[in-house]
């Protein structure tokens, strides 16, 4: 509980006491945590994403190829 004297309360300042939370440093959670394995749900798909980019990549070389713009 914050308990705010009158002057703190007039110029809206909290008297934090001993609860004070520290800031977490970020660069030390990052490297602290641990590396999680791809799930096989997620290797299907980033391997479906690839092909199908892929894939549609050649479709529309093909296509460019047989087909070229006349401008």
């Amino acid at each position: 509980m914050a308990v705010l004297q009158r002057l703190q309360a007039a110029a809206r300042q909290l008297i934090q006491r001993e609860n004070r939370v520290p800031q977490p440093d970020l660069r030390n959670e990052i490297n602290a945590a641990e590396a999680e394995p791809l799930l096989p749900v997620e290797k299907k798909l980033i391997g479906w994403s690839l092909g199908l980019g892929i894939g549609l990549l050649a479709v529309l070389i093909a296509v460019n190829y047989f087909i070229p713009i006349k401008l």
